[in-house]
């Protein structure tokens, strides 16, 4: 059958093979070749039928042999952590009509769902003292390309200079460049951790659209953002924050300093680590800014009877299915994750969530200074620290982490030497409300045991 035949196929013949060209293969086949061969279709040799109690076992086994948190001790952070997830959120959103919902164009038959969305936004906003949040982004990656983007867009493409903190997560350094190929923009200030705070406000000019910076950050230092906003908007650039939402329970928030757009990844809210997803990220600006926002933002109204409404606002319907006119391709809303959220912050309330960020900070504390006293481990900074502090070992962290784990059953930290190699065998450990007294004293003799 021809592609002409099938109007359902977006590509013609020519166009496959020219793209198949492009990419060095000649055939769709060959993009498989990393496939062996009896698992491609369709000559896939599969074992023999069982029955359910037998792959139900099997299952099981598999299911066994898979590292969890519930049963090893976790101190690996570096953007996913394991926090606690009261149980009434689970029982929110595996309810049928949030588990399926689908996109809430319709606000005659989606009120449930746009209400929650708004209660989100919300809280989001409280937690950031923003004036706006929409209802999200796909992580905290994304949300920062996307902050990158709009800044660019607010300048009206005249500002194509962003400021980078090197200390931003690596991953969203990575994304934000991958974002904004093509769009003419110069990235600077992430080559090295000498850049401290001062000399990165230094970097602004007349040509940036925006300092970018994460507090705590990477490396779970907790920065003293005061007068950086006058600075930078005195260059009449914008100033973008990465937060750790549950530091918010005792930090001030960005927008306290005066930040003009608040991102960050909500996974800790609710969502479980699931081996790294799926997560929300979060974003919220000025309230002046909101035409220039993507992602979907739920307003309250009243209908012709004066009764409380709630509509998705501010975005036309080419925002999600008319890519080339949309002023963003963010389209998915991650209304799980962020209903989710809205659960875990309305459950845990302005006092749960402080007594979560305290247990975080003094918890690490408390494993920072233990650790400090160990032979041949030593802290890398002074600086303020939230929940994760860097630690450098006597050996490699390689090495350290594969004996934490094996003979001891700990996760380790993160090892830095992978994306910064002036910090080679330093570890990120990561220390949460989850991290009890007694796991926390287990490391710290299976660190001083592994240096022997």
């Amino acid at each position: 059958m021809s592609a002409g035949a099938r109007s359902y196929v977006p590509h013609t013949d020519a166009e496959r093979q020219e793209m198949l060209a492009r990419i060095g293969v000649e055939s769709v086949q060959d993009l498989f070749q990393a496939v062996p061969a009896a698992y491609r279709f369709p000559k896939v040799r599969l074992p023999d039928p069982v029955s359910e109690p037998e792959i139900l076992a099997e299952l099981r086994a598999l299911a066994d042999d898979n590292l969890d948190v519930q049963r090893t001790a976790c101190f690996l952070g570096a953007g996913a952590y394991n926090h606690f997830v009261p149980s009434v959120v689970g029982h929110i959103t595996g309810r049928s009509e949030f588990y399926t919902a689908y996109t809430p164009y319709q606000p005659e038959i989606s009120q449930g769902t746009l209400q929650s969305i708004f209660e989100y936004q919300t809280m989001i906003c409280a937690l950031t003292d923003m004036e706006v949040s929409n209802a999200s982004h796909y992580d905290g990656a994304t949300a920062m390309a996307e902050a990158v983007i709009m800044a660019h867009s607010i300048s009206r493409g005249k500002r194509t200079k962003v400021v980078l903190s090197p200390t931003i997560h690596p991953e969203y350094r990575d994304t934000v460049r991958t974002y904004t190929q093509g769009m003419g923009l110069t990235l600077v200030g992430d080559e090295s951790l000498r850049n401290d705070l001062a000399s990165l406000v230094g970097l602004v000019d007349d040509e940036t659209a925006c300092l970018i910076v994460q507090t705590p950050d990477f490396l779970g230092r907790i920065l003293d953002l005061e007068g950086v906003a006058d600075a930078v908007h005195a260059r009449k650039a914008l100033l973008v924050v990465a937060c750790d939402p549950i530091s918010l329970g005792m930090l001030r928030p960005p927008g306290d300093f005066g930040a003009d757009i608040v991102v960050g990844d909500g996974q800790a809210l609710g969502n479980p680590i699931s081996y790294g997803g799926p997560s929300l990220g979060f974003f919220t600006c000025r309230e002046e800014h909101v035409r220039r926002m993507a992602g979907r933002l739920v307003g309250q109204t009243v209908d012709n009877q004066d009764r409380t409404g709630y509509v998705l606002t501010l975005a036309t319907r080419e925002q999600h299915i008319r890519r080339e006119r949309a002023t963003s391709n963010i389209c998915t809303n991650q209304g799980l994750n962020a209903l989710a959220a809205a659960v875990y912050l309305a459950a845990m309330g302005k006092c749960g969530l402080a007594h979560v960020a305290r247990l975080c900070y003094h918890r690490a504390h408390y494993a920072a200074q233990q650790i400090a006293q160990l032979e041949g481990y030593q802290m890398v900074s002074s600086a303020p620290f939230f929940k994760e502090f860097v630690v450098r070992c006597p050996i490699p962290v390689e090495e350290l982490n594969d004996t934490l784990l094996s003979e001891y059953d700990i996760l380790g930290g993160y090892d830095l030497g992978q994306v910064y190699p002036e910090l080679q065998n330093a570890m990120l450990l990561c220390v949460t409300e989850m991290n009890t007294v007694d796991q926390i004293h287990e490391l710290v003799d299976a660190l001083e045991e592994a240096a022997l």
